[in-house]
């Protein structure tokens, strides 16, 4: 290592006076390593300050001296020292690496379940801690106390750093749960008109048997019974019944529709994240009355670690209102995705046995009846009012 900060440099001597050239080196204490003569010629290895004096030394000896210098690190510095971006490039890595040893690039959240990171960022913020702030500037334990007032759900707070990193750990308050009331003595209605085909009673009293067709607001599970002495008793009717059931949904669709279609338009805008500033690298507004937009971040990398510098595109694709004219095709596949999207949503507990489409169409629209024949549960709890 220490020949690459010097220099160190490979020489070839030959003369009648070889030997008085080696004293007359020895004489001026140059250092002289890995020497060694063979067939009248003296090789070896000198430090390239010394190279002027042991030329001179050969030129009044009267020897010839060939030289070449190994390749070291101050041999590519001195080589390159006219190259003014390869230095200011190292001053520049020098430099980030002083300064970001100093602030916090990132801030890791431990420890919380109920409160979002978004709201305990948001807190750090307002008390000065934020990505960039200086380490040295921040009061640890005033910092702790300040973001545990200001956030009701945190019990603890603790902050210590980690390299570049402020670890911030929290234990939030454990609620009392919630005391559900679920023992209020209430009666199971139908839900709907339905054939039962399936009881199942966990409390109260029966009122119907299987093959009984029931209509909406029927008694299905008696809460409120009563012994041989007249004693009554109040239960929380629960239980469930199974029964098939109609129903009837209408979706329609018009033949001329409003759309927003893209004109092929786009405009890319990119701005250079430092931390949480955001430098814009564009000039001007973007002008698009209707307009789709999709984000990308891209962060740098250096020897595999993340920094606080990303670039943002954001895309914008141009989109005007087109009026657009549908065949009975196209309507009808967009009808039939909202039946099966509306079957998906509300259906999804239910069987259905039977799906019957009734189409109907005008010079205007198009109306897609379905007529559903369900299995399912009809229950409603309906509560029993006490004096």
């Amino acid at each position: 290592m220490k020949n690459q900060i010097r220099g160190c440099v490979k020489i070839n001597a030959q003369g009648k006076n070889l030997y008085g050239f080696i004293n007359h080196l020895h004489s001026k204490r140059i250092a002289i390593f890995r020497q060694y003569v063979k067939n009248g010629t003296l090789s070896a290895e000198i430090y390239r300050t010394d190279l002027d004096d042991v030329r001179e030394i050969a030129n009044e000896t009267d020897i010839k001296l060939t030289y070449f210098e190994y390749d070291t690190i101050s041999n590519e510095i001195i080589r390159r020292r006219g190259r003014f971006g390869i230095i200011l490039g190292i001053i520049l890595i020098l430099g980030a690496s002083l300064y970001f040893s100093s602030v916090v690039v990132t801030i890791e959240i431990q420890g919380n379940t109920t409160v979002s990171d978004t709201v305990i960022m948001s807190a750090l913020s307002e008390i000065g801690i934020e990505e960039g702030t200086q380490f040295g500037q921040i009061n640890y334990v005033w910092s702790e106390n300040q973001l545990r007032l200001m956030i009701d759900k945190i019990a603890w707070v603790g902050m210590h750093r980690t390299g570049h990193r402020l670890v911030v750990e929290v234990t939030e308050i454990v609620e009392k749960p919630d005391m559900l009331i679920e023992r209020i003595p209430c009666n199971v209605v139908a839900a709907r008109d339905a054939e039962i085909v399936s009881t199942t009673v966990l409390d109260g009293q029966l009122m119907h048997i299987i093959g009984d067709y029931v209509l909406a607001g029927d008694m299905l599970i008696n809460g409120v019974t009563s012994d041989i002495n007249g004693n009554i008793t109040l239960h929380h009717a629960m239980g469930e019944i199974i029964g098939i059931y109609n129903e009837t949904v209408e979706f329609n669709g018009e033949f001329t529709k409003e759309r927003l279609l893209s004109t092929g338009k786009k405009d890319k805008r990119r701005k250079l994240k430092l931390f949480s500033l955001e430098i814009p690298l564009y000039f001007g507004k973007n002008h698009y009355e209707y307009s789709k937009n999709e984000l990308t971040e891209k962060p740098l990398y250096i020897f595999g670690k993340k920094l606080p510098i990303s670039l943002k595109s954001t895309e914008y694709s141009e989109m005007s209102r087109t009026e657009k004219q549908l065949d009975e095709d196209t309507l009808r596949a967009e009808l039939m995705e909202k039946v099966y999207l509306y079957e998906k949503n509300f259906f999804e507990n239910c069987e259905i046995i039977e799906r019957d489409i009734t189409e109907s169409i005008t010079d205007e629209d198009m109306t897609l009846s379905v007529n559903y024949k369900l299995k399912g549960d009809i229950c409603e709890q309906r509560e029993i009012m006490v004096k």
